[in-house]
């Protein structure tokens, strides 16, 4: 599919870019783990979505930069990472203990709100590329820059958090 040969820049950057982030991440975890803070129970309930939006962008990119794809194993693969991503933050919507879990609704929204949209946007763009590839892969680039955008958002909030308590009290997030 020439079309995906045009994008090759891009998810590279994208993969390089989210897998740094991970990485990152972890670390953020470990200075958590190390400060033995308090109330640390609410922090998978904030780490792993983060994780998963990172590792969706990076799972996909690397299934995209696969040689040979056809129109159709490139569009399976975005709906695929999209309609399982959906169905994940969709969740958050559906289970009310994991919506009680968060401390208030702007958590809520930008842990399972925005990033169903990003997935969203990503199966759209999918079932696109079968039909107007470029479009759709412009689509797709949108919702991957989505859920990386998301994620940093997460990521920040997570590590203000972390940094800005002091060992022993209770973690906000």
């Amino acid at each position: 599919m020439n079309e995906l040969e045009r994008w090759t820049n891009f998810y590279l950057l994208m993969s390089a870019a989210s897998a740094t982030l991970v990485g990152l991440l972890f670390v953020v975890i470990t200075l958590a783990a190390e400060r033995r803070l308090e109330g640390k129970s609410k922090i998978p309930i904030y780490l792993t979505p983060t994780v998963i939006y990172f590792v969706s962008v990076l799972f996909l990119t690397a299934l995209l930069t696969f040689p040979n794809h056809t129109q159709l194993t490139a569009a399976l693969c975005i709906c695929v990472v999209g309609a399982v991503g959906a169905v994940y933050s969709g969740s958050f919507f559906v289970r009310r203990g994991v919506r009680k879990s968060y401390y208030d609704q702007r958590d809520w929204i930008a842990y399972a709100a925005f990033p169903l949209a990003a997935y969203s946007l990503l199966a759209g763009g999918g079932v696109l590329a079968l039909y107007v590839p470029q479009r759709g892969l412009t689509l797709v680039a949108a919702g991957m820059l989505s859920l990386l955008a998301i994620a940093i958002r997460n990521s920040w909030a997570i590590a203000v958090s972390v940094v800005s308590t002091p060992p022993g009290q209770r973690v906000s997030k």
